[in-house]
């Protein structure tokens, strides 16, 4: 059963990074049209470096879980380079659980009581153009709540290779 949700949390965090990486088309076309009204027409728009902000917010924090599934985070492994495989995993396990599971719990509540408010307020952003700032807050508490459980399916993993007799097994129903 766990294992078939750390699979299916994997499926929708590697889905979801494949997706959100096509935000990139728009803060492309975006940057583009700013630097051809400022630079060629001597124009730039009151929207553009805030709309490449958003765009780019979205697409850097989609792309978290994505990382966390394909294990692409940057770290420094000096202590369990030289470990064995099974002293990894309880390594693996002690700081997921000691470390990242509660610092994400509570960025994960965080974040979604801040999204609600500002949605209940329908918040809008203190500069001239004044766009809605509520929809990125809503998809930063989105994107904690992916980490959050793509750091669950990595415990589970770790818990599941100090058992690789069992990860051979069928799943029983």
């Amino acid at each position: 059963m766990l294992e078939k949700t750390s699979i299916w949390i994997d499926g929708v965090n590697r889905k979801g990074g494949e997706w959100s990486a096509l935000l990139i088309l728009p803060l492309c076309f975006v940057v583009l049209y700013e630097v051809i009204l400022r630079y060629v027409f001597d124009s730039p728009t009151i929207w553009g470096f805030e709309a490449t902000t958003f765009l780019y917010g979205a697409h850097f924090m989609l792309g978290l879980a994505y990382t966390s599934v394909t294990d692409g985070h940057v770290k420094v492994d000096i202590f369990t380079a030289r470990m064995k495989p099974k002293a990894q995993a309880i390594f693996n396990i002690v700081t997921n659980g000691v470390i990242f599971l509660p610092v994400f719990s509570c960025m994960t509540v965080w974040a979604w009581k801040y999204a609600i408010t500002s949605t209940a307020q329908r918040e809008l952003n203190s500069t001239s153009w004044a766009p809605a700032i509520w929809p990125v807050k809503l998809i930063m508490a989105l994107c904690f709540s992916l980490l959050l459980i793509q750091g669950m399916s990595t415990l589970i993993k770790a818990v599941r290779s100090l058992h690789p007799e069992k990860a051979s097994e069928p799943a029983r129903r």
